[in-house]
C-alpha cells in the first residue's frame, strides 16, 4: 500500500517518557507505536467536492506521486530529503513541505474528513500558490504536503532541510529565532495563562504557584516562561513551581482535559486555546488575570536563507490572517466557535466511528485487504455515510449496485455490515480474476481493483493494454494507466483511486497518532 510513513527508532519516544517514569508511572513505549508520523495531506473535504475540483486534487496527487514513482521508499526518501532550497525552486520541484502537529483545535480528523485552523490555512495557502505562480508550473499543480511530527522535531527538521515551513500555533521566542524565521504575526497580544484542574488549590496571585506542579512540554515557551518565573519567585525567597515534562505528542489540548479530569495540576495554555476548550471542559479553571507572558506573537516558521519564500508567504498572511475576511471566518470557525471542538471529542462520533472501523477490519481481513485501504474507499464512495443512494441505484456505504450485491450472496445489502461484506468481496473478485499477475505489484492489485470499481474491470484491462502501446508500463497505475484512464475516460476514475489514497495515508496517521496519545493519557490515569 501507499503507505507514507517512516518509522524511527523506540529512543526518541523513550526521551520523552522520562519524566512519567519518574513519577511511577509505567514505560509506554510498549504500548504504542514508535514513529515519525508522516501524511500527504492534499486537501480532505469536510464533504465531497464537485468533480471539477476533484480533478484538480487529483492531479496534484499526481503529479506529487509522479515525483518519485518506480518505488514507495523512493517518494518516502523525496519528503525527508534535507535541502535548502528557496520559493522559486520549491516551485519547480512541485513540492513545499510544511510541519504540523495533530491537534484537536488545529489539525483533526471528523468523520472521515480532516478539519482544524491549519488545514483551513494550508489548503488556502496551496490554492493561493497555484494561482500565483500557474505560468511558472505551466499548468501543473503545485502540492502542499503536511508531515506531522512532535513538537520538539519541528525546529531540527526545519533547519536541516526537511521541510520549508511549520504551521503549529508557534510562539516567536528569542531562542526559536535563532534556529528559524517568522512571518509576519498571525494572531497578536496572547497571553499565556494558568489552567486549573478542579481540585488543584485555588490561586489568587502570580506568587502562589510556588511549590506546585505544572505539566508542560519542554519544546513550548510556557517551559521557558515559567523557568523565568521560578527564578523571580526564588529572589523572592519562595520555592519554584515544580515542573514535570509532558510528552511532546501531547497538544495544550491534551492538557486541559486531563486537568478537567485532575489527572494533573496545573498546565498552561495561549488564552485563545484556554478559552476555547473552557467551553468543553467546563470543571477546569482558566485563571485570565494570572499571565506568565502578555504581548506574545503567534507566527509561521519559516526556514532560514529563503528570502523569497517568506516574502510569499507574508503576502499571503497579509491577506489571510486574523483581522481579514478569510482569517475572521477560520478564527471564529475553530477558535471561538465551540462546534468543531465538541465535534473532535465528541464519544457519539467516536462510537460509530469505531463500529464501521470494526466491521471494515473483519471483512479485510477475511479478503486479504488493509482495513483502512477499505475504510477510505467507502469514505470515497458515501463519506461513510450508510444512508446514501445514488440517483442510479446504488446503496450504503460501499455505493453497491443491487445486482452487484446480489451476485455476491452476501444478504441484504441495505444493512451495513453486509454492505461492506459485498463491497470487499467485490473487489477481490475483480483482483482475483482481472489483475492476478504475479508482473503487478500488490499495491497496483489493489489501486486498480479500484480504478474498475469505478469505471468497470474490462474497460480497465482494454487501457492497461493501450498503455502499453503508448511505452508506459501497463502494470503501475500513477503516471502510467492513470494517464491512459484519465485520456480516454476523464478524470472521474482518475480522481477516484487518488482520493483514495489521500484518504488511507490520513487514516493511517490518525490511528498512530491516536495510539500514542490515548496510550500516554492512559498511563497516567493508571497512575492515580
Amino acid at each position: 500500500m501507499l503507505i507514507l510513513i517512516a518509522r524511527t527508532s523506540l529512543n526518541s519516544l523513550k526521551r520523552r517518557t522520562g519524566s512519567f517514569e519518574s513519577m511511577g508511572i509505567m514505560n509506554i513505549n510498549a504500548r504504542v507505536p514508535a514513529g515519525l508520523l508522516l501524511l500527504l495531506a492534499l486537501t480532505i473535504l469536510a464533504k465531497q467536492p464537485t468533480f471539477a475540483a476533484n480533478a484538480i486534487e487529483a492531479e496534484k496527487v499526481s503529479e506529487a506521486l509522479d515525483l518519485y514513482s518506480e518505488t514507495e521508499e523512493q517518494f518516502q526518501s523525496a519528503l525527508l530529503e534535507s535541502y535548502q532550497d528557496d520559493l522559486f525552486e520549491l516551485i519547480d520541484r512541485g513540492l513545499i513541505r510544511v510541519l504540523v502537529t495533530y491537534s484537536k483545535t488545529h489539525f483533526f480528523l471528523d468523520g472521515g474528513a480532516q478539519h482544524g485552523l491549519t488545514h483551513a490555512m494550508l489548503r488556502e495557502f496551496e490554492s493561493y500558490l497555484n494561482k500565483r505562480y500557474k505560468s511558472r508550473r505551466k499548468g501543473r499543480a503545485l502540492s502542499v504536503v503536511a508531515i506531522p511530527v512532535a513538537r520538539d522535531e519541528i525546529m531540527d527538521r526545519l533547519a536541516n532541510g526537511q521541510a520549508e515551513l511549520a504551521i503549529a500555533n508557534l510562539t516567536i521566542t528569542p531562542d526559536r529565532k535563532q534556529a528559524v524565521d517568522f512571518s509576519i504575526p498571525v494572531i497578536k497580544s496572547v497571553k499565556e495563562v494558568i489552567v486549573a484542574g478542579p481540585g488543584a488549590p485555588k490561586l489568587t496571585k502570580l506568587e502562589d504557584i510556588s511549590g506546585k506542579t505544572f505539566f508542560l512540554r519542554k519544546s513550548s515557551s510556557f517551559f521557558g516562561h515559567l523557568q523565568k518565573q521560578n527564578q523571580i519567585l526564588q529572589g523572592k525567597g519562595l520555592e519554584p513551581a515544580i515542573i514535570i515534562e509532558a510528552d511532546e505528542h501531547l497538544e495544550v489540548e491534551d492538557l486541559i482535559e486531563m486537568a478537567n479530569a485532575d489527572l494533573i495540576a496545573y498546565t498552561i495554555a495561549d488564552d485563545h486555546i484556554a478559552t476555547l476548550w473552557k467551553k468543553i471542559f467546563k470543571d477546569v479553571r482558566v485563571y485570565n488575570d494570572l499571565s506568565l507572558n502578555t504581548g506574545g506573537k503567534i507566527a509561521w516558521a519559516v526556514r532560514k536563507n529563503t528570502p523569497n519564500l517568506i516574502f510569499e508567504v507574508n503576502r499571503f498572511l497579509k491577506r489571510h490572517r486574523s483581522g481579514t475576511l478569510f482569517g475572521n471566518v477560520v478564527k471564529q470557525r475553530y477558535l471561538e466557535n465551540p462546534y468543531w471542538a465538541k465535534r473532535a471529542l465528541s464519544e457519539t462520533e467516536k462510537v460509530h466511528f469505531n463500529n464501521v472501523v470494526t466491521i471494515f477490519r473483519q471483512y479485510s481481513d477475511l479478503y486479504n485487504f488493509d482495513h483502512l485501504m477499505l475504510l477510505a474507499q467507502g469514505y470515497q464512495e458515501s463519506q461513510l455515510d450508510h444512508n446514501r443512494r445514488s440517483p442510479v441505484g446504488a446503496i450504503g456505504i460501499m455505493q453497491i449496485m443491487p445486482s452487484t450485491g446480489k451476485a455476491m450472496g452476501v444478504g441484504d445489502i441495505k444493512e451495513l455490515e453486509n454492505n461492506v461484506h459485498a463491497g470487499s468481496k467485490y473487489l477481490r473478485k475483480i483482483i482475483d480474476h482481472y489483475f492476478n499477475d504475479p508482473e503487478i505489484s500488490e499495491t497496483n492489485k489493489v489501486l486498480f481493483a479500484f480504478a474498475a470499481y469505478n469505471a468497470g474491470p474490462t474497460r480497465i484491462q482494454r487501457l492497461r493494454r493501450k498503455t502499453a502501446a503508448y511505452g508506459l508500463d501497463p502494470n503501475v497505475w500513477f503516471g502510467n494507466v492513470e494517464h491512459t484512464v484519465a485520456r480516454h475516460v476523464g478524470r472521474e476514475t482518475v480522481t477516484y483511486v487518488a482520493n483514495i489514497s489521500k484518504y488511507f495515508i490520513a487514516y493511517r496517521l490518525i490511528e498512530e497518532q491516536s495510539n500514542i496519545r490515548e496510550g500516554i493519557k492512559e498511563s497516567t490515569r493508571e497512575a492515580q
